[in-house]
């Protein structure tokens, strides 16, 4: 299994390779040169498993023997004994025909876990092998900064940094982060939206000169080909739960940064039977006026009661564009910095090629709260802002309700209590193992919304 850039300029590399690498040297994303596909057979052989069986058979294909089938069957176990429910992403019935995948179960109560866990055990295998130090750099809308520290603080052999938004993520998720303390931890708040975090951190990995001698940048964000590939596995756990591959199941997936439902269109391309995917977006709505007016303009970045979708910049959709340009890499640099970070719009073929893919809707937080408020009447089950977003795109977007419709709930809600009790409801307590969340002492540096500020204070605290 080779490894091949969006941008077409980069040699390929291996599973390895990649896992140590963020964006590619010519500024492309990785991507499989070819994927793995699934028989509906074989996709019925892994009926029963659990879930890290199927991760494993799903991996598997993607690591290619970088490393032995003993060690991944550890470093996968590993990754998931933690989680608080033995399913590992139960699925919950909330309608007719509609289900919650509840992917908070993980160690901080969102579904970065899912990836984060993996990605953090599998660098440390490799790390120790090679006997390598390296540098994490990461941005954050919220959810991935906890699970990232969760996932890779315990490694000796990694110093790791997170940026994100300052005075724009919750304060569960602003302290799942900063009261994680060690030598090797360092969170920085950015003046800043997430996209400018994110922007920092492209341009780091554009040039690394101000990391020591015999040190380089790892990804932990998305642009990681691991973090995908991780994500991949609960599309079939949740099929093979509802019928699959004997029928076909679809997804709503909140997404700000298309990573989450891009895992679901290559499930979709490995075989999985997958009836429609529903890109869920808040008011952020960049992805939803794509896929809707082929509008891909940028906008003024909204703050919301969804915080972790408050992006404008879809990375991963770069990935997904890969592939509708025919795998041109020239063709998609082109129109990638056409404007910066994408022109407004593609050619009328290719964009019905995407509706044909993808449905969208965009919500507001007056109507997310109503999400919130009617589950919870209707289940005594409370649900997150993303996840509302998820339900009420499903409910809009649903061509078929005889085929099962899963949503997916990527966060705990005790984690956004601002929304919760906008809704009128009571913000569930904190699980036990964070209790004491707000007793913990916090620690982080503020700094100026540049490149700068950023590589300054990481090059004064290596």
């Amino acid at each position: 299994m080779k490894y091949i850039s969006t941008r077409g300029q980069a040699p390929a590399q291996s599973f390895e390779q990649v896992l140590l690498t963020g964006l590619a040297p010519d500024g492309g994303l990785y991507v499989p040169e070819e994927l793995p596909k699934f028989s509906k057979e074989e996709i019925a052989q892994m009926a029963g498993l659990n879930y890290p069986q199927l991760a494993q058979k799903i991996i598997t294909p993607f690591i290619d023997g970088a490393i032995p089938d003993d060690d991944l069957e550890e470093i996968i176990h590993r990754s998931y004994k933690s989680f608080a429910n033995k399913a590992v992403a139960p699925l919950r019935m909330i309608g007719a025909n509609e289900w919650v995948l509840e992917l908070y179960c993980g160690p901080t109560l969102a579904f970065k876990d899912f990836a984060l866990q993996l990605l953090g055990n599998l660098l440390d295998y490799v790390l120790k092998r090679n006997n390598q130090k390296v540098v994490i750099l990461g941005a954050t809308s919220g959810d991935t900064g906890s699970a990232a520290l969760e996932g890779c603080r315990h490694s000796d052999n990694v110093d790791i940094y997170i940026l994100h938004p300052h005075q724009r993520v919750s304060e569960v998720q602003r302290r799942q982060m900063t009261t994680v303390l060690g030598d090797n931890v360092h969170n920085i708040a950015v003046k800043g939206n997430f996209d400018d975090c994110q922007r920092i951190v492209k341009a780091a990995f554009g040039d690394q000169s101000f990391l020591p001698e015999g040190r380089q940048l790892v990804a932990v964000n998305s642009i990681n080909w691991a973090r995908i590939m991780a994500q991949i596995v609960y599309y079939f756990y949740a099929s093979l739960q509802l019928g699959g591959p004997h029928r076909q199941v679809s997804f709503s997936v909140p997404t700000g940064n298309f990573g989450d439902i891009y895992a679901g269109y290559l499930a979709m391309q490995m075989g999985l039977p997958i009836k429609q995917l529903i890109i869920a977006t808040n008011s952020n709505d960049i992805l939803h006026r794509f896929m809707s007016r082929n509008d891909y303009a940028q906008g003024e970045l909204k703050h919301t009661l969804s915080p972790s979708m408050d992006i404008m910049v879809s990375s991963n959709f770069e990935r997904y564009l890969f592939d509708l340009f025919g795998r041109d890499g020239k063709a998609l640099a082109a129109f990638m910095t056409d404007t910066g970070e994408g022109s407004h719009s593609i050619d009328s073929e290719r964009w019905k090629q995407a509706q044909k893919v993808f449905a969208s809707a965009s919500v507001d937080d007056e109507t997310t709260c109503d999400v919130i408020r009617e589950v919870f009447a209707e289940n005594e089950f409370l649900i997150d802002p993303h996840t509302a977003i998820g339900v009420k795109a499903a409910r809009e977007c649903n061509t078929d309700k005889s085929v099962p419709m899963v949503c997916l709930a990527t966060a705990h809600p005790v984690k956004f209590a601002d929304a919760v009790k906008k809704a009128g409801l009571d913000t569930p307590q904190l699980p036990e193992h964070l209790s004491d969340l707000f007793e913990r002492e916090e620690q982080y540096a503020i700094v100026d919304n540049s490149l700068s500020a950023v590589t300054d204070l990481i090059r004064s605290t290596l």
